[in-house]
C-alpha cells in the first residue's frame, strides 16, 4: 500500500463509518481493486477505524465530557445510566471480539460476494427503518441499549453498516432519532480504541507485521480523522431529519457491483 492509496482509503474510511454505507464493505471493495491483500485490509482498518473513533470524540465532546464527570459523581442519575448503557451494548461485541476474531478476519479475506449480499442486507434494514412507526421514547432503555449492542456485534461483517446497522435497530425500538445517532457513535469508542491499543502494543502496526509502511499508516490515519469529523457532523443532521431510506438506494447499488464483482473476478 502506497500514500495515495491510503489516502484514499482513509477518506473512504471516515466518510463511510459515519454514513450508513459500511465503512468496512467500502475498504474491502476498494482494498481489492487495489489488490491488497486481508490481512492488510484488516490492519489498515483497525488503524482507521481509530481515527474515526477519535472523531468522534471530537464531534461529541461536550456528550463524552458529561458522561465522564457523570462517571465520577458517584450518582445513580441520567448521566451515570447512560454510562452503563453504553457499557452494557458494548459486552456482545466484546464477545466477538475475544472468541471469534479469526472468523471476522477471515471476512475481510473472503472475496467482494458476501460484502455484497451484506450491503444489501444494510439496505434492508434501513428501509424497514424508514418505515417504522415512530414512537419517539425520550430515552434508550437498558433493553434497547442490549439489543442494539447485539446489532453493533452482527455488523462485524464486512459490508453490514455498524452504524446503519446500530441507528436502523434503535429507530425500530422506536427512540428518538437524534439520541439513537449519538448513542451508535458513542457506543463504539472504547471498543475500537481498546483493540487498536492492544494491537499496538503487540507489535502488529509495525511496517514488518503488517505489510504497510508506517507513513501509509499515517496517512491513512490522519485522512480518515479529518473526514470523519466531517461525516459525524453531517450523519447527525441527517439522521433528525430521516434521510437515511436515501442510503439504502446507494447500498443496493454498491451491493450488486460488489456481487457481479465477485462472480466475474
Amino acid at each position: 500500500m502506497n500514500q495515495i492509496e491510503a489516502l484514499i482509503l482513509g477518506i473512504i474510511q471516515g466518510f463511510t463509518e459515519f454514513l450508513p454505507v459500511s465503512s468496512s464493505g467500502h475498504l474491502t471493495i476498494a482494498g481489492t481493486l487495489f489488490g491488497l491483500n486481508g490481512g492488510e485490509n484488516l490492519t489498515f482498518a483497525i488503524v482507521v477505524h481509530a481515527a474515526t473513533v477519535l472523531s468522534t470524540v471530537c464531534v461529541l465532546r461536550k456528550e463524552v465530557a458529561i458522561l465522564f464527570r457523570g462517571l465520577f459523581s458517584f450518582r445513580w442519575n441520567e448521566d451515570t445510566q447512560m454510562i452503563c448503557k453504553i457499557m452494557l451494548s458494548m459486552i456482545p461485541v466484546g464477545i466477538v471480539g475475544v472468541f471469534f476474531k479469526d472468523y471476522a478476519a477471515a471476512a475481510f479475506g473472503s472475496g467482494l460476494l458476501p460484502v455484497g449480499v451484506m450491503l444489501m442486507l444494510t439496505a434492508a434494514l434501513l428501509f424497514f427503518s424508514g418505515y417504522a412507526k415512530e414512537r419517539r421514547k425520550e430515552t434508550i432503555t437498558f433493553g434497547d441499549a442490549c439489543i442494539i449492542g447485539v446489532a453493533q456485534a452482527c455488523a462485524v461483517m464486512p459490508g453490514l453498516s455498524r452504524s446503519g446497522t446500530t441507528i436502523a435497530t434503535g429507530l425500530m425500538l422506536g427512540n428518538r432519532k437524534e439520541n439513537v445517532a449519538k448513542f451508535s457513535f458513542l457506543m463504539v469508542i472504547i471498543p475500537v480504541l481498546g483493540e487498536a491499543t492492544l494491537d499496538l502494543l503487540k507489535g502488529d502496526f509495525s511496517a514488518g507485521a503488517s505489510g504497510i509502511p508506517t507513513l501509509a499508516l499515517t496517512t491513512g490515519f490522519l485522512s480518515a480523522f479529518v473526514s470523519g469529523i466531517i461525516a459525524c457532523r453531517w450523519m447527525i443532521r441527517l439522521v433528525s431529519k430521516g434521510k437515511l431510506i436515501y442510503f439504502a438506494y446507494y447500498c443496493i447499488a454498491a451491493g450488486l457491483f460488489a456481487v457481479i464483482y465477485g462472480f466475474l473476478k
